[in-house]
């Protein structure tokens, strides 16, 4: 998809925007956009492996959207669901078996699938993972305090022990700010994803 695409009415432009605002980036090569499918890249990268690379997700025109890259193989982000009850038999009594399989339901509307992609994403990657950055993670308050402790202890009888804390010190400073920072966008995302959470249930119900 190109800018304009996502500009070709109201519901895509929603989706563009909220995919600057998180800093998504759409990597669609004309091949898949031929097939039907488009493939962003998330802001945030995969933990675990030793060389880890930008999430990627994508919408296919079969119905199913998948997480590209953070697995042995690729996995269905679709909700799940009962499959039609099939049957099998009959039994010597006469009677057949009823049977139900764990399934995925599929989303077969372009837009739809990109809007429950963008929901998908602020949950479980934006805001379980929102001490995460590009280039490493947030440190979180308690190893800023207990970082402070230890360096007291362990250069307090040296005579470089002051201009060591106050380095640390300024290092704290910084990583304070970046929490500050994170903060913020917890809780933007939280109000961006409340409201496309609404938006969402908006449309399961007309479409039910």
């Amino acid at each position: 998809m190109n800018k304009e695409e996502y500009n070709s009415d109201t519901r895509y432009e929603k989706v563009f925007h909220n995919m600057e605002l998180l800093g998504i980036v759409d990597i669609t090569t004309n091949r898949q956009h031929r097939n039907g499918t488009v493939v962003w890249r998330l802001p945030i990268k995969n933990h675990n492996n030793r060389n880890p690379s930008y999430i990627e997700v994508a919408s296919f025109s079969t119905g199913y959207v998948r997480n590209q890259n953070s697995g042995y193989s690729n996995y269905q982000l679709n909700k799940r669901c009962d499959s039609e009850p099939k049957y099998y038999g009959p039994f010597e009594n006469g009677l057949y078996r009823k049977y139900t399989t764990r399934t995925c339901k599929l989303i077969p509307i372009e837009i739809d699938r990109l809007e429950y992609l963008i929901s998908y994403c602020l949950k479980n990657y934006f805001i379980k993972r929102a001490n995460q950055v590009v280039e490493g993670k947030y440190v979180s308050q308690w190893y800023h305090d207990w970082s402070l402790e230890r360096a007291n202890e362990t250069y307090s009888e040296n005579t470089g022990a002051m201009a060591r804390i106050g380095e640390l010190e300024d290092r704290i400073y910084e990583l304070e700010s970046q929490v500050e920072v994170a903060d913020t966008r917890i809780i933007n995302l939280k109000l961006q994803n409340e409201v496309l959470q609404s938006k969402l249930a908006t449309i399961k119900h007309y479409a039910e």
